[in-house]
């Protein structure tokens, strides 16, 4: 069996392009029809897909894959079922093409609007989550981009199967099915063909680990957006209500562990030291999580020594990160320090501490009194996001369909000269 070429993945970036000409043309009418009928079919298809799924799932069993990793990449009815409900979700949302942004007159009668319009071609280059297929198809389409998706070669099946459904969908809808095109995962050549399809491809999207992102950042002569990779921080400060950071942080950390927005790293005041931190530092244990402390907290029983690089890792399993500070100020340099830029959380009864936090914490989300995990496009109301962007341009925090636009400007005179 040939491995596919860079040749072959241009081609695919051809046939992208031509169908987003098409797309960028489409009305919302058409677009969420498409989008509904990619959700029914998902639904109506859901049995081939998990038997897809389900070769993806025992192959990475098979060669040990870490069990966090192996749970992003299962599929269940329900997992299917709600990715069929995000189609749906978008599907409900306001298209952000042709949305004026703002506009005016000018001072010589030109009317002046800068309206929003499509990418065009968008290139996903994502890890072993089946998910992010139909979310970023469903995405690309409502804001009226084709879109390259390159995931793992640990999901290929699921993937293959997901996009045969996705874009038979399409199709019958009356838009172009090349509007979701699969680069196949058979060899590492195809993501550096992406990579280079400048003119071509007009955004890369990558959605995984710290290698995967650096990597395309790095080596990408197409624009990237960089998404998410998350060391977020819960800070307990001392005027914290004990019982609801208590239930914040144990969501935060436990909810579920594979994904960015989990809590990986906790700080306390240092006035809590003797009182909330201990049955803190148990609840913990008692969930199934390592605590990795510094001097401090390891004085409790059953805490890990933490090194710096402890402080500074997205664990993504029942591990977290531990270290007292004397005040906020001491947990903003803590976080400025190790933080990956995506959310931090302050638990306080202290609203001038609130405000101090949030204006000194620079990350994509900041949130006051409430869990990490709500940093999601679908907690805040976007729909199925296509990532959290750790970055300042062109977006940040969850990416959802006025993120998947830029801009033109539209001029109109009456026989204006200059």
């Amino acid at each position: 069996m040939s491995t596919t070429t860079a040749d072959d993945v241009r081609e695919l970036a051809l046939r992208a392009r031509e169908a987003s000409h098409d797309l960028a043309l489409a009305t919302r009418t058409a677009k969420d029809a498409a989008l509904r009928a990619m959700a029914d079919a998902l639904e109506a298809q859901v049995v081939p897909v998990l038997a897809a799924n389900a070769e993806d799932v025992a192959e990475a069993e098979r060669l040990g894959t870490p069990a966090n990793v192996v749970d992003r990449l299962r599929l269940t009815e329900e997992r299917v079922a709600g990715m069929a409900q995000g189609l749906r979700d978008v599907a409900g949302l306001p298209d952000p093409v042709g949305e004026v942004v703002r506009s005016s007159t000018l001072a010589n009668g030109l009317e002046l609007r800068q309206v929003r319009v499509p990418f065009g071609v968008v290139g996903m280059v994502y890890e072993g989550r089946p998910n992010v297929t139909a979310d970023a198809a469903g995405l690309c389409l409502k804001s009226g981009n084709a879109v390259l998706l390159r995931g793992s070669s640990s999901a290929a099946r699921s993937n293959e199967a997901v996009v045969a459904v996705l874009r038979e969908a399409v199709a019958s809808a009356g838009l172009p099915a090349d509007a979701l095109l699969l680069v196949p995962a058979d060899t590492r050549d195809t993501v550096k063909a992406l990579m280079r399809a400048r003119g071509l491809v007009d955004v890369l999207i990558p959605r995984g680990g710290a290698g995967l992102i650096r990597s395309v950042v790095e080596e990408s002569t197409v624009p990237v957006i960089e998404t998410g990779v998350g060391n977020c921080h819960v800070y307990v400060d001392a005027a914290a209500d004990p019982e609801q950071a208590l239930a914040v942080l144990l969501n935060a950390k436990t909810q579920r562990t594979s994904v960015c927005n989990a809590a990986e790293s906790l700080l306390v005041h240092a006035s809590l030291t003797e009182t909330w931190l201990p049955s803190a530092v148990a609840a913990l244990q008692a969930a199934g999580v390592t605590v990795h402390g510094d001097p401090v907290v390891a004085r409790l029983d059953g805490v890990v020594p933490a090194t710096d690089e402890d402080h500074a890792t997205e664990y993504l399993s029942m591990d977290i990160s531990v270290a007292v500070v004397d005040d906020l100020a001491a947990a903003v340099d803590h976080i400025r320090r190790f933080s990956s830029g995506h959310t931090e959380a302050i638990l306080t009864r202290d609203q001038a501490a609130a405000r101090r936090f949030v204006a000194a914490v620079d990350s994509a989300a900041v949130v006051v009194n409430a869990s990490t995990r709500f940093t999601d496009g679908g907690e805040f109301g976007f729909g199925a996001e296509i990532g959290i962007s750790t970055q300042k341009l062109h977006a940040r925090g969850p990416m959802g369909l006025p993120e998947m636009t830029t801009t033109k400007y539209v001029v109109t005179g009456d026989g204006h000269v200059r």
